[in-house]
């Protein structure tokens, strides 16, 4: 089987995992501190990270820091993995969903009609490794006073005019097991605010300033020593990881023939942490007959999260958001990882190509 995603863990991760354990710290140590150095400098571009237990608590403990609260509205997409907007519900403000271009990326054309005096912050998400317009989304919410927090979680080391994802406002990288570099499980939030990096150091860990003694309320959010070493060899990796799916990526798009393929911005910015094309007939034929020839296939998202059962429960639907909705219909993605071989992307480009009547077109 030709896996839609597959960790690499190799010899670096495991001898990082057993020192932590032979040192007896594993929580809040010093692996946990270089990985936060390491990845503000390397990853984010910025002064600060602030490790945590997953992307999802990046995202609840980004929205607390900034103050998001009861009677807030929150700009998102409902084009993604519904913790984005689940956590604007846990903070206890309003998702305010707008729709998507045909990249899955928010409509930043679309966001300051969105905008009413409720409106505290805009959380755009990075879909698939591709920035969204974060530069044009950056200039909205300066222009009406607006936090702006971005989900990274599929956009580590994804870059735009030289400046990357989790750089431009409030950070937020997941290290689940799929992700381009990842941990199992584990997150990161990145800011250039010294004092919100301060808040969400008391946030993560029940809000203590001194042991028993908590100034705010907080959460148990620490990302233990051992994810934190996996994590550490991982990141010296992404370079190499995201180059590889940037190769497997140009030769899909240079060899599929028949679907709608994703493109990809002159300034090579995206880290393809999924290859998705479009298929406007028959997106569900495909997927069975690519795993009957064993190629493994993933649809990132099927349903537009207002159109899920708890947002419908919450009065949510999508009927605002057409794109969001066609593109559950016909996304499809194939494997891009950098696991595959060269005759596995032969494998996925022949079966395609049969599929949509192109056999052995662009294949040598």
């Amino acid at each position: 089987m030709i896996r839609i995603a597959r960790p690499l863990i190799g010899d670096e991760e495991r001898e990082a995992v057993l020192k932590v354990l032979d040192s007896g710290y594993l929580v809040n140590g010093p692996v946990t501190q270089e990985l936060e150095r390491r990845f503000a400098r390397d990853v984010s571009g910025t002064t600060e990270a602030v490790a945590v237990a997953n992307g999802t608590a990046a995202l609840h403990l980004a929205l607390l820091a900034h103050g998001v609260g009861a009677g807030d509205e929150v700009i998102t997409t409902p084009f993604t993995f519904q913790a984005t907007s689940n956590m604007v519900l846990a903070a206890g403000a309003r998702p305010v969903f707008v729709d998507v271009k045909d990249d899955g990326n928010i409509d930043e054309s679309l966001i300051e009609a969105a905008i009413t005096p409720r409106t505290k912050a805009i959380l755009p998400v990075h879909l698939f490794g591709r920035l969204c317009a974060i530069e044009d989304i950056e200039a909205i919410a300066r222009r009406h006073n607006l936090v702006l927090i971005e989900d990274a979680a599929q956009a580590h080391g994804a870059e735009s005019c030289g400046r990357r994802a989790g750089g431009f406002g409030t950070g937020c990288f997941s290290f689940y097991a799929t992700k381009n570099m990842m941990s199992g499980e584990g997150g990161m939030v990145t800011t250039n605010n010294a004092d919100l990096a301060a808040k969400l150091r008391l946030l993560r860990s029940h809000g203590e300033t001194s042991r028993y003694s908590s100034s705010i309320l907080g959460f148990n959010y620490r990302m233990t020593e051992v994810a934190s070493a996996i994590a550490l060899a991982q990141l010296g990796k992404l370079p190499e990881f995201n180059a590889k799916r940037r190769q497997n990526a140009r030769y899909l798009s240079e060899h599929v023939r028949g679907l709608v393929l994703p493109t990809e911005p002159g300034d090579n910015s995206t880290v393809w942490h999924l290859y998705t094309v479009r298929v406007p007939r028959g997106r569900d034929k495909l997927a069975a007959w690519l795993a009957e020839r064993g190629i493994q296939t993933g649809v990132y998202y099927p349903t537009p999260v207002p159109d899920q059962p708890l947002y419908r429960e919450l009065g949510y639907s999508a009927d605002s958001c057409p794109t969001a909705r066609r593109l559950s219909r016909e996304v499809l993605s194939l494997p891009v990882h950098p696991g595959l071989s060269g005759r596995d992307l032969h494998t996925i480009v022949a079966a395609v190509n049969e599929w949509t009547g192109s056999p052995g077109a662009g294949l040598e």
